[in-house]
């Protein structure tokens, strides 16, 4: 099982959510922690998961079994943070 870290700005985009989304994401957390996927965001460094019409966007780091989470929101909100960041 991997070990999970979180980016600075993840507390801003979870905290953001509705309680039951929330724990719809922690759910999800686990279960990436337990079978970390592999679709690839737009051929980078980055992976992305779905929940409903949220996504989730995290890295992998299999040499130090860490996933690294970076931003959650809706589809949306998921386009809008990939434009800026790539």
């Amino acid at each position: 099982m991997y070990k999970a870290e979180f980016d600075q700005l993840w507390t801003k985009y979870f905290q953001s959510l509705d309680e039951a989304v929330k724990m719809r994401v922690a759910k999800k957390i686990g279960k990436i922690l337990e079978y970390p996927t592999k679709r690839h965001l737009k051929q980078s460094l980055f992976f992305v998961d779905e929940i409903g019409q949220y996504r989730i966007i995290y890295r992998i780091f299999n040499e130090s079994k860490i996933v690294r989470f970076y931003f959650v929101g809706t589809h949306k909100e998921y386009e809008k943070w990939y434009k800026q960041d790539f």
